[in-house]
């Protein structure tokens, strides 16, 4: 692989801006979908598929009959007003790629530009899956629940976030469990309502739902085991009247992560059942509604080390994070890798968290997520 990627800069400097200013959330990226459908048959790519009316799946193939490779971008932004002062602000008010997908489209389409102008080097297929909506409700599950895998059978996928707390022109992944499995939790807690002055007459749901929130917290020190970790959060607290009305009604609503299966159900365990008893203690009744999302990015360690020889001195190690990634409903299917690209640039200003409404990146680094992407691809073929 001879090929100096730096030349590509300019044509994903374009594509890049030209995402970035038209973004779209979940299973409404349409015309995030037309663009991209242009953009390949551009590239003299016309074997592409319309997924979840908004999802394309392209498949380069190979002179050989030698198992398939995917590799997976996100299409979705989010509904953030921009604030990046960039000269390609996004054109939808109250809409942006504050999450990177703009720089991971980008990158794939520089990736299947790529492939096609090698296409006689290619063993075996390679299956590109522009993907909706990773932020909410998870275009991957739908993804493989539609069957993907079932038309299109792959050996591997391989997928990448931009990542500003990882240094630009820095590769970070790790073998195992990388990103954490996660749900939603409501506790809905039901009393009966009294004057304050007369609290014996009623049954308080703001008292229970106190004891609820110190209570479930102890699952993590006391029921999940120490060598495990995971995270119990109530960021949201609905209820009452009135100062002076006892509350008869409590809303929580919370997020949980773990890193493993078992600590993960450990937790929703000991949510039910704490949630009820803590509540009967108070008078109350207690309702515990679940929406389990992600798995754990659980990394295939053999891709792992292919990224680590292929970025050389690029490589570092991440610790796990406990942020979650909807790829990982692929790697129930089959096996896999979620690599970070680094663009935390202190000079540049580019130290913005994800999500972020002044979110930025280095538009260099995406000649280095093509050029991984070529270089891990020739290491599978060999």
């Amino acid at each position: 692989m001879d090929m100096d990627f730096r030349e590509m800069l300019p044509l994903l400097r374009q594509i890049r801006r030209e995402l970035h200013q038209i973004p779209e959330i979940g299973l409404q990226e349409y015309q995030t979908s037309a663009y991209i459908r242009r953009k390949l048959a551009e590239f003299g790519i016309t074997e592409t598929e319309q997924w979840l009316d908004t999802g394309v799946v392209a498949v380069i193939h190979g002179k050989q009959d030698a198992p398939a490779v995917a590799f997976r971008a996100d299409m979705d932004a989010l509904p953030v007003t921009e604030q990046t002062g960039c000269t390609f602000v996004s054109r939808r008010e109250g809409y942006m790629h504050a999450c990177g997908h703009d720089g991971h489209m980008t990158i794939l389409l520089g990736f299947a530009k790529y492939l096609q102008e090698h296409r006689e080097d290619l063993r075996g297929d390679v299956v590109l899956i522009f993907q909706p909506a990773e932020e909410g409700p998870g275009g991957a599950k739908l993804l493989v629940e539609a069957g993907l895998f079932q038309k299109h059978p792959v050996r591997c996928i391989i997928g990448c976030h931009i990542f500003p707390q990882v240094p630009q022109g820095k590769v970070a992944c790790r073998k195992g469990a990388m990103m954490a499995r996660n749900g939603e939790v409501d506790v809905l807690l039901y009393g009966e309502s009294a004057h304050g002055a007369q609290p014996q007459l009623g049954h308080d749901a703001v008292l229970a739902a106190g004891a609820v929130i110190t209570g479930l917290h102890t699952i993590l020190s006391r029921n999940v085991s120490p060598l495990d970790s995971g995270v119990l959060t109530f960021g949201k607290v609905q209820g009452g009247e009135a100062c002076n009305i006892i509350a008869k009604e409590v809303k929580l609503e919370g997020t949980m992560r773990a890193f493993s299966d078992e600590a993960y159900e450990t937790m929703t365990q000991r949510i039910q059942e704490m949630a009820e008893g803590i509540a009967a203690g108070y008078g109350c009744h207690a309702e515990v509604v679940f929406r389990h999302m992600y798995r754990v990015v659980d990394n295939d360690a053999t891709l792992v080390k292919l990224l680590q020889e292929v970025a050389g001195a690029d490589y570092m190690e991440t610790p796990p994070y406990m942020l979650a990634e909807d790829f990982s409903l692929y790697l129930s299917e089959v096996p896999g890798m979620f690599f970070f690209l680094g663009s935390g640039n202190e000079a540049r200003g580019y130290v913005h968290p994800l999500h972020s409404a002044q979110f930025q990146f280095e538009e260099a680094i995406l000649c280095d997520g093509v050029r991984l992407y070529a270089a891990l691809l020739e290491k599978l073929q060999q």
